[in-house]
């Protein structure tokens, strides 16, 4: 499972919150991408794209993983970012049987906000795999920036910035998402964002 802690707090204005790419990122991987981050400091930055399903089925990971997964048979996979494709991580509301630290490397379920939260252990994804609450998304890999590389990126305008609502993490449908997250900004037509190259 996941272990990408930049040994920051989780109490920054970028983390929790979610990450808007705009057109002018042209990096593939983050296309109309909604990044739920996850820590943000000077070590670094570390998110999970909620918006881009994989082809594989939450049963044949589990399966994959001698694990049986008794919630939706077609939930799938998400791909939370480019870094680390094999790592697993768990994204999912408070459950009793999980109880939340502070940080990543304090345990293996942490508060991420209101409503959200993060499952990095193998013993966690087996709690949850055996009864899923309502609201659990599975994932692989995740999104990476070095010390100041998301401040730059942010700063030449490649990223808005917005609050983490679990309603739109969860249940707004993975199409949507990105438009959604645009009109909570007052962007009421963000199909009509053209590509531009910040401030001249």
């Amino acid at each position: 499972m996941g272990d990408a802690s930049t040994g920051t707090s989780l109490s920054s204005g970028i983390a929790p919150g979610l990450l808007l790419a705009m057109p002018q990122l042209l990096d593939p991987n983050f296309l109309h991408a909604v990044v739920l981050m996850i820590e943000h400091g000077d070590a670094g930055s570390f998110g999970l794209v909620i918006n881009q399903p994989s082809p594989i089925k939450a049963t044949e990971l589990l399966d994959s993983l001698g694990m049986s997964w008794r919630g939706d048979p077609d939930a799938v996979v998400w791909s939370g970012g480019p870094v680390n494709p094999s790592t697993g991580w768990v994204l999912h509301e408070p459950i009793d049987a999980l109880r939340p630290s502070a940080s990543l490397g304090d345990g293996s379920t942490i508060a991420i906000a209101p409503g959200l939260a993060l499952t990095t252990s193998p013993d966690g994804l087996r709690t949850i795999a055996a009864d899923p609450p309502a609201r659990t998304r599975l994932l692989l890999g995740y999104s990476g920036w070095g010390p100041g590389q998301l401040a730059a990126e942010m700063t030449r305008g490649s990223w808005l910035h917005t609050d983490a609502d679990p309603a739109l993490v969860f249940d707004a449908p993975t199409e949507e998402i990105w438009a959604r997250a645009m009109r909570t900004l007052g962007i009421d037509k963000p199909e009509a964002l053209v590509q531009g190259h910040g401030v001249h």
